[in-house]
């Protein structure tokens, strides 16, 4: 008599996957490519965070601040060249357009002053009277360093692009979020690079999902408490690394000692009811 061995992976048989992988089988070179391309994610994004935490927040915080202590230019200042004072200057209206970003709207103002200064400005979400600029209005300019940082018409003030802003805060959650999101693809790119063939439960659905959007909320919800309180920007990354690494941790706990049970398999067909 020929007898047939269970299947190692099928129902009755022994098998070294945990029984929450219902994946499909890949082959081991596909999955270390695969991991191969989420450490260079994860190189790149970790780039990104060094690069807000070491360039841009200084450097912003030490603009606003230069700005800030910015005393009104001599009355016989340069009409034109970046000076380290502020200059009040009036320019015209050439041209106005609006882009729409979602579901708000970006106005682009293009100023002239004779005899050859022209430039572009962006004021956001503009205020109602600046919604209603056209070609030939006169506005007050506010110049520093050959930059336009806001202008003013109809008796409203605003900001353009140009202008520094004092929220360190937030790119400190912008910095916290892309230095977790690194950890999270090296994490799971070494674990394909090193164990292509067992990488549960480092897998996107059930564990990598849950901590990205935990990264991204926490990231996001710290930095707009810390701004609205004036809290230090240093508090973000402060508060929500521990967070999440101890979010980390207990859902892999959880996926470890709650794995999801072997669907079971089919029994035989029910009997004929018996007339």
């Amino acid at each position: 008599m020929t007898t047939t061995e269970p299947d190692a992976g099928g129902p009755g048989g022994s098998t070294d996957r945990p029984p929450y992988d219902r994946s499909v089988p890949r082959s081991a070179r596909a999955t270390r490519w695969e991991g191969a391309g989420l450490v260079l994610a994860a190189l790149f994004t970790a780039a990104v965070s060094a690069a807000v935490f070491t360039v841009w927040l200084p450097h912003g915080s030490e603009r606003y601040r230069e700005f800030a202590a910015a005393e009104p230019c001599p009355v016989r200042a340069a009409e034109d060249g970046p000076l380290d004072c502020v200059r009040t200057l009036t320019f015209t209206v050439r041209s106005t357009e609006v882009d729409k970003v979602g579901r708000n709207d970006d106005q682009r103002v293009t100023l002239h002053r004779p005899p050859s200064w022209t430039e572009v400005v962006s004021l956001g979400l503009p205020r109602p009277p600046m919604e209603r600029l056209r070609p030939g209005h006169r506005v007050t300019a506010t110049v520093w360093r050959g930059d336009i940082t806001s202008i003013s018409w109809a008796g409203e003030r605003q900001r353009t692009s140009e202008e520094p802003f004092d929220e360190p805060q937030a790119l400190a959650a912008i910095g916290t979020f892309a230095g977790l999101l690194a950890a999270l693809w090296l994490g799971f790119g070494a674990v394909r690079l090193l164990t292509p063939h067992r990488v549960e439960p480092f897998v996107w659905r059930g564990y990598g999902m849950p901590l990205f959007y935990t990264m991204l909320v926490g990231s996001v919800l710290a930095g707009a408490v810390a701004l609205v309180l004036e809290w230090p920007w240093w508090l973000v990354p402060a508060l929500v690394v521990p967070f999440v690494t101890y979010t980390a941790r207990e859902f892999y706990r959880y996926r470890r000692k709650a794995p999801l049970l072997p669907e079971a398999p089919p029994g035989p067909p029910p009997a004929p009811p018996r007339g």
